[in-house]
């Protein structure tokens, strides 16, 4: 009975506020497909090796080894790792970031939290921690920047995720389907603090900022 219940139960790891393969979002979605792509090619290739690791244990075959060999051997796995490399190459053209005028907030890393500049009800910049409001149904490019070491910022239900350097500013481009919440966390090692380091993400209806965003005026001085 147990080893019936087995997939069931690695199944229902692809669910939950942090399964990159819940997807809430066109961007999460890619990224979705993708993996499944990768499990495909990866799951033909595993058939292709059982299958041979049986056929040798049977009876000698009288078969040109250019089969084995080239047919087999180079030109199946060629065709399936060339399909899921060009399944790669069109996934990320079309999450890379573009010059849309899309919104933009802040994402600035420290050990071990996370402060976030995004534009207020007025458009003056409002600073949050550990809660970054972005509106849904609307593409946001969050500017992801580092105070102390190497951190990640990852929603894992709306886009992959991207490092956050000392020095360097890196770009994601999130978009969020329907109003919500969502998990986010640093994605890297950082410290002894990394497993708390995490943040919440509030997608609000177009046009209809929440009370954050509305009482908080300009950012806070440091």
């Amino acid at each position: 009975m147990s080893r019936v219940l087995v997939p069931f139960m690695l199944l229902a790891g692809c669910d939950g506020p942090l399964s990159a393969l819940n997807p809430a979002g066109p961007v999460a979605q890619d990224v979705a497909w993708l993996w499944w792509a990768m499990l495909a090619g990866a799951g033909l290739i595993t058939l292709m090796v059982g299958v041979l690791v049986a056929l040798g244990f049977g009876r000698p075959r009288d078969i040109p080894e250019r089969r084995w060999t080239i047919a087999l051997g180079l030109w199946f796995s060629v065709a399936v790792l060339g399909a899921v490399l060009a399944a790669a190459l069109w996934v990320g053209e079309r999450i890379l970031p573009r010059d849309d005028g899309a919104v933009q907030v802040q994402a600035h890393a420290f050990q071990w939290g996370w402060r976030f500049t995004q534009p207020g009800a007025d458009g003056e910049p409002v600073e949050t921690i550990d809660i970054l409001y972005i509106p849904a149904g609307q593409p946001v490019d969050v500017l992801v920047t580092s105070e102390d070491v190497i951190h990640a910022f990852w929603v894992p239900r709306l886009a992959g995720k991207i490092d956050a350097i000392p020095g360097r500013t890196n770009r994601l481009r999130l978009l969020a389907d329907t109003p919500g919440s969502h998990d986010g966390l640093c994605a890297e090692f950082c410290g002894l603090g990394h497993s708390v380091m995490r943040f919440q993400l509030i997608a609000y209806p177009p046009g209809a900022p929440p009370e954050a965003l509305i009482q908080t005026q300009g950012a806070p001085e440091e």
